[in-house]
């Protein structure tokens, strides 16, 4: 396939070879949607419409973003590499991630159904331009893992951990600022409001969410310190238990001063916009404070760094 489907590759990968290509491309580019879009509809009308996988379609268009991201980064610089495509394992990848789809769409299995899209990409990559390429897309690759829906039994094993802990949280920072608060388990008792933290506010969907966020915002901007890239990449986790415990203590607040039908209504969606602002701003204040670490650490070793 890699030589009666494509054309000869240029000698490099540029313009050219995506010009040389373009009808195979895009024959490629239909089939999968042929595969996916019905997928991608009936997750959208089930699977990722509870709170348990509703950062699912947000990670997708992550991982799609960045696919054209990097294509465009690749295409603009010119990457002075010829393709060596790897017919063998891309054919071996393509087609057990088609039997993986096969068996998830026939069986109504979703975590196979979504999963499978890895390796038909994988696979696609392998047979096209070879391991080089599939190393330069291993982050939307890796994106792509927060988009499949997990079995509720690992969800709940894993969530309920989070909750308590941003539950306790929320209700330090409420009883700090004088408030009075009591919390039972996952329950917080402020003033006359019950206030239960659901999966949305505090489970794996928002968590993978923001994890994927960070992880993006780290390989666009592309820093060179390693020092900075692991430790960005450490605090992303504590970034994201402090933006939940921050959506939680605004929910509450907010259902104290202003009632139930507030606090539950519009605002409990808009604070989700809100859970990634906030997430981000923070991301970027502690990088900024890192990049601060980091010139001091260039500095004391006699080294500049951009």
């Amino acid at each position: 396939m890699s030589r009666n489907l494509f054309a000869r590759a240029p000698n490099r990968l540029g313009p050219g070879f995506w010009a040389a290509n373009r009808k195979a491309l895009l024959l490629l580019a239909v089939g999968l949607l042929a595969l996916y879009v019905p997928t991608i509809i009936d997750f959208i009308h089930g699977p990722w419409r509870g709170d348990r996988n509703s950062h699912g379609p947000i990670v997708l268009a992550l991982s799609a973003w960045y696919f054209y991201f990097q294509t465009r980064r690749l295409v603009g610089q010119g990457e002075p590499f010829q393709p060596h495509p790897a017919p063998v394992a891309g054919w071996s990848v393509l087609v057990l991630g088609l039997a993986v789809y096969v068996l998830g769409r026939s069986q109504s299995l979703a975590l196979l159904e979504m999963g499978s899209l890895l390796p038909v990409l994988l696979g696609l990559a392998l047979i096209l331009v070879g391991p080089a390429i599939a190393r330069r897309y291993w982050f939307a690759f890796f994106l792509l893992l927060f988009a499949v829906p997990l079995p509720a039994s690992v969800v709940d094993v894993i969530t309920q951990p989070m909750k308590l802990a941003a539950s306790w949280g929320a209700e330090q920072l409420m009883f700090a600022l004088g408030y009075p608060v009591a919390r039972a388990g996952v329950i917080l008792q402020v003033g006359p409001y019950q206030l239960m933290v659901a999966d949305a506010c505090a489970g794996l969907n928002s968590l993978f969410t923001l994890e994927a966020l960070g992880l993006l915002y780290m390989n666009v901007v592309r820093h060179e310190s390693v020092f900075r890239n692991i430790t960005l990449a450490i605090l992303i986790v504590p970034i994201s238990y402090c933006s939940n415990v921050i959506r939680i203590l605004i929910l509450a607040l907010l259902t104290y001063h202003l009632g139930d039908d507030v606090g539950q209504g519009f605002m409990h969606e808009f604070s989700g916009m809100a859970l990634f602002l906030t997430a981000l701003m923070l991301i970027v204040v502690v990088d900024g404070l890192l990049r601060g670490l980091s010139l001091r650490w260039a500095r004391w070793r006699g080294k500049e760094i951009a």
